[in-house]
């Protein structure tokens, strides 16, 4: 069947049933868009190349299914640089579509010529320069097997616009067999005889689940093995949501900004089981002495990040929701009630109260100055005329704040077990993961090796347009907002209705933060004193909108937000001097 090759690409999407892209079309790129006015493909027009990249990894997150982002040559492939190498540090499948100049232009500094193939070769699992257009069908399938199978991440095809104008022979490759690429699926059994035998041997283990358990949907067996053992379980970052918050054998985020408990579990810990997880600095900074305290087993599909930071005693390669299947046939059921006293005891003797009062009313230092509004505001998108201007700011001395820890403590008593809540990167970031409850996998969606910030409002309309049965809610900071707040016009577009939460402290805040206790309070470009009214910004694009200033409105207007249709803003004003922890 003879075809053009844009036309090959759009019949190989649709092979790959693939449903939803995320795309921004331009010179290079306008044959693929000519040809999927004809595919029965919903593509999403973002209002920047990287919102495009962000919201396929969150579509990619909640599904587990292959996200795809389109953009044109130079400017518009190099914006989704940043959304690509997201991604790959976060091990998401993705394949990236990018227009290019015609082959015969290429190397010769043509108008939006950039060598997106050499840019992104660092950080995408593979890529390619297709030059002739009967490798399309093959490579784009290719691609998608690559992305999606062993250590998932993202793929880069980047298409010459002749080479998409150029006719061909239609052929649909039914199986892929590609040279030297054989991720390893079980593990070795002589390996995992020895891991059970650690298990069974150790008086305190316990697990750290990181985001590679979820992506390998094996957060189930997990649980398993753990109440089989009776196995206290801390999480990394990107293990959020692996085993409910509230299960008694959870115990919390590790690292820099965890839970001291998790912490104080890990480095007391006999044998450590890493399941997919990077021993990253800011989970494990001190890997090398918990490697001289405890017997570590390490298992991951990836065998490069085996060993790579921290002394592995049993390693093992493959596929977890395979290799815990079988460590639990082997492990018998055991308690661990000293071990889990011990952790039960310390946790009493080292909690401190929280910083709310029972009655809601925070009972921290409220008398930092800062610019706010000395009101509450609600705005209808049929009646805006209690939305506050500038006239409304005021600089108030003495005031009252909404406490972040506590508002989050209590969200999800407002939301459906399967909510889906993305953050954005910093302070946010960790108060979500430190006080909110999760109860399900995929149901967490955060930047965590990257560190993204603009990642929270972009991947949560690709989660809300992936699991459209779903409320979302978008964790964010002020600043962080402002990095994406243009895609509310992709929000409006397509009518994606996902709530927002807009924490705003007036700063830069885990910047502030740093400065505070890095450089004696040095504050240096990280005040913000002069945001947007974020109300009057969400009734421009037509969405319902509130304004908080204390804990006292936060049940009410957690319950306003929720039973809302449609887009939300819930700004709340937060004391600049709030900490992460």
């Amino acid at each position: 069947m003879k075809m053009t090759g844009a036309e090959a690409i759009i019949r190989v999407l649709e092979a790959e049933n693939v449903d939803t892209i995320f795309g921004y079309p331009g010179a290079a790129i306008s044959p693929f868009y000519d040809a999927l006015l004809d595919s029965s493909i919903k593509h999403i027009l973002t209002r920047t190349e990287q919102g495009a990249a962000h919201a396929a990894n969150g579509y990619a997150r909640v599904t587990g299914r292959t996200g795809v982002c389109v953009a044109t040559s130079g400017p518009g492939a190099t914006n989704l640089i940043t959304g690509i190498a997201n991604s790959y540090m976060d091990s998401v499948p993705m394949v990236a579509i990018t227009g290019q100049v015609r082959s015969d232009m290429i190397g010769t500094d043509a108008f939006q010529e950039a060598d997106i193939t050499g840019a992104t070769a660092p950080f995408s699992k593979h890529n390619y320069l297709v030059k002739r257009a009967g490798d399309l069908p093959r490579i784009i399938k290719e691609a998608f097997h690559i992305a999606s199978t062993g250590r998932p991440g993202p793929v880069v095809i980047d298409i010459p616009v002749d080479v998409q104008n150029t006719v061909i022979d239609f052929h649909y490759p039914e199986h892929i067999d590609i040279k030297g690429y054989k991720p390893t699926i079980k593990g070795h059994p002589g390996q995992v005889r020895k891991a059970a035998a650690a298990l069974q041997a150790a008086k305190k283990p316990v697990i750290c689940a990181g985001g590679g358990l979820i992506t390998a949907d094996a957060s189930g067996v997990m649980l398993e093995l753990a109440e089989k053992r009776n196995i206290p379980v801390v999480t990394t970052l990107m293990g959020i949501g692996s085993i409910p918050s509230d299960h008694p054998l959870h115990f919390g985020m590790v690292g820099t900004h965890g839970s001291p408990t998790a912490n104080y579990v890990l480095h007391h810990a006999d044998l450590v089981i890493i399941l997919g997880a990077r021993v990253g600095d800011r989970a494990m900074g001190a890997a090398g002495a918990l490697a001289k305290k405890a017997k570590i087993i390490h298992i991951d599909i990836d065998p490069a990040e085996i060993g790579k930071n921290i002394y592995v005693t049993v390693p093992l390669v493959g596929d977890l929701k395979h290799i815990l299947g079988a460590m639990l046939e082997l492990v018998e059921a055991g308690r661990n009630t000293e071990w889990l006293g011990g952790i039960a005891d310390w946790k009493r003797k080292n909690s401190k109260p929280a910083s709310w009062e029972a009655n809601g009313q925070y009972a921290g230092n409220g008398s930092q100055k800062s610019y706010i509004r000395d009101k509450s505001d609600v705005s209808d998108v049929s009646d805006t005329s209690d939305v506050s201007d500038a006239s409304d700011v005021a600089d108030i001395p003495e005031t009252e704040y909404v406490n972040p820890k506590y508002l989050l403590s209590i969200l999800s008593d407002y939301l459906p077990e399967d909510a889906i809540i993305t953050t954005e990167v910093g302070q946010n970031q960790i108060w979500a993961a430190n006080h909110f409850k999760v109860r399900k996998p995929r149901t967490f969606i955060t930047s965590g090796g990257l560190g993204t910030m603009g990642y929270g409002l972009p991947s949560a309309t690709g989660a809300k347009v992936g699991r459209p049965d779903s409320t979302v809610v978008v964790i964010s900071g002020d600043g962080s907002f402002q990095m994406s707040m243009q895609e509310l016009g992709t929000m409006k577009q397509y009518g994606i209705d996902v709530k927002i939460v807009l924490f705003n402290n007036h700063r830069l805040g885990m910047v502030r933060e740093l400065q505070l206790t890095r450089h004696g309070g040095r504050y240096s470009q990280v005040f913000l004193d002069s945001n947007p009214d974020f109300v009057a910004l969400a009734a421009a694009y037509g969405f319902r909108s509130e304004r908080i200033t204390s804990n006292a409105r936060v049940r009410e207007a957690l319950e306003r937000m929720t039973a809302s249709s449609g887009p939300y803003v819930l700004e709340c004003l937060v004391d600049p001097m709030e900490p992460t922890l």
